[in-house]
């Protein structure tokens, strides 16, 4: 499936549409919150674009988003000929969320659920994307308006899970799951965050939150692991410093690695056909 916005907008699709050609757009989704969506949505965005992809990030967490901090952006956007600019990072990522156009970063959106999916269709349709590789779409937690919107709204390619190794979280994952398939769209893996922590000293794995249940969301979505992504000291110092770009360990090349061999695009990373 090679799809592009300009082809998959319904007759109220927004004023940038026509001009914005997107091969894969791919949901990063949980059902709960505080497991690492943004975290992994960044992580993978910042490997896809140092190997050469056109990437972007729609931050469809309306309420709470995380995007921002991560890569250290602040509005205000800028409007462009046929819609708004997004931002980009340092390694020409771009991006759009709600928080670029606030009066001030902390001010609250209270809105009732069709304002935030109307909210997230204009993300889509009146932000001006131009010409990507990958979309990234970070959803918020849970299983009701913004996930159905998106799932429903945008072509969405395919769906990563995220998930941590408590079964607790591994219960509500699995109700995103269920939710995916009633929806029609498909699931292309699982990544399990903050599976273990390796001691500096020892180099042992220490499970601090128990061992992991994400066979039983594998097996629930009729996919694979993506990744197992560790714990790692000083991660958490570069995110708050919107340096998320400069997180590097050796399991992201796995997660890069096996996010291709599920959603490859049909133009090669140099931008010439393959």
């Amino acid at each position: 499936m090679n799809s592009t916005a300009s082809k998959t907008q319904s007759p109220g699709k927004g004023t940038a549409a026509d001009y914005n050609h997107i091969h894969r757009v791919v949901a990063v989704m949980s059902g709960k919150g505080g497991v690492g969506k943004s975290f992994v949505t960044s992580l993978l965005a910042a490997s896809l674009a140092r190997d050469g992809y056109r990437v972007g990030i729609l931050d469809a967490d309306i309420t709470g988003p995380s995007i921002p901090m991560l890569f250290g952006l602040h509005g205000p956007v800028e409007p462009g000929e046929v819609g708004i600019q997004p931002l980009q990072s340092e390694t020409g990522i771009k991006i759009m969320s709600m928080n670029f156009l606030l009066e001030s970063e902390d001010q609250p959106i209270i809105w009732r659920g069709p304002l935030i999916g109307k909210a997230i269709t204009q993300l889509w349709g009146d932000v001006m994307w131009g010409d990507l590789d990958y979309l990234l779409v970070d959803l918020p937690p849970g299983t009701s308006d913004a996930s159905l919107t998106t799932l429903q709204s945008l072509p969405v390619s395919g769906i990563i899970m995220v998930t941590t190794p408590q079964s607790l979280a591994s219960l509500i994952v699995r109700k995103a799951v269920h939710m995916a398939q009633l929806v029609g769209t498909p699931i292309i893996g699982v990544v399990e965050n903050m599976a273990y922590f390796v001691c500096p000293d020892t180099h042992i794995r220490h499970f601090l939150f128990g061992s992991s249940h994400a066979a039983e969301i594998t097996q629930a979505a009729g996919v694979s692991l993506l990744a197992q992504l560790p714990i790692i000291i000083g991660i958490s110092d570069l995110c708050d410093r919107g340096k998320v770009e400069d997180v590097n360990f050796p399991e992201m090349a796995d997660l890069l690695s096996n996010f291709f061999q599920v959603m490859p695009v049909q133009v090669h990373k140099n931008h010439e056909r393959s």
